[in-house]
């Protein structure tokens, strides 16, 4: 009979799990990523915005400070979008790894249990085959002690005839 572990539907159902969290982390390191790129291309446009200014008329100066401070503030505002989606990273990767203890745990329990199964399956075969042993040697002797007696017999006979 093949291994069969009782406990496979569980490990197969945390294995489910565990892969719906790696995409959920995935997903949330891409939404770390893009508001990364956004706020390198803000700093761009920081940086071209101030280059900008250094050669634009002196009248739209007042214009291009609104702007920059405009920038600045989405700056301040993706920074914390930034944080917050790395808290967010944060606590999907602690779920990941509790999830993949999860899976580890049942994977070595299944290892163990396979282990012990076939420790029984030898001890099983083991025990079968002394088993045919002892009666092979009983049958042996039988057949021995039958043709010690025949031979006696045959001695006897000899002797009275």
């Amino acid at each position: 009979m093949p291994f069969r572990y009782r406990l496979q539907k569980i490990l197969d159902f945390r294995i489910r799990k565990k892969e719906e969290q790696v995409l959920v982390v995935q997903k949330a390191q891409s939404v770390v990523f893009q508001v990364e790129e956004k706020i390198r291309q803000n700093d761009q446009e920081i940086l071209e915005t101030k280059q900008g200014m250094r050669t634009a008329d002196p009248r739209m100066f007042e214009y291009y400070d609104k702007y920059l401070e405009h920038l600045w503030d989405k700056a301040e505002k993706l920074k914390q979008e930034l944080a917050e989606a790395e808290r967010i990273l944060a606590i999907e990767k602690q779920k990941l790894v509790k999830l993949e203890q999860g899976v580890k745990v049942l994977e070595k329990h299944k290892e163990k249990s396979r282990e012990n199964y076939i420790a029984e399956e030898k001890a099983a075969e083991l025990k079968q085959y002394s088993e045919l042993g002892v009666t092979r040697f009983f049958r042996q002797s039988q057949e021995r002690a039958e043709e010690e007696e025949a031979q006696i017999l045959k001695q006897l006979q000899e002797l009275d005839n």
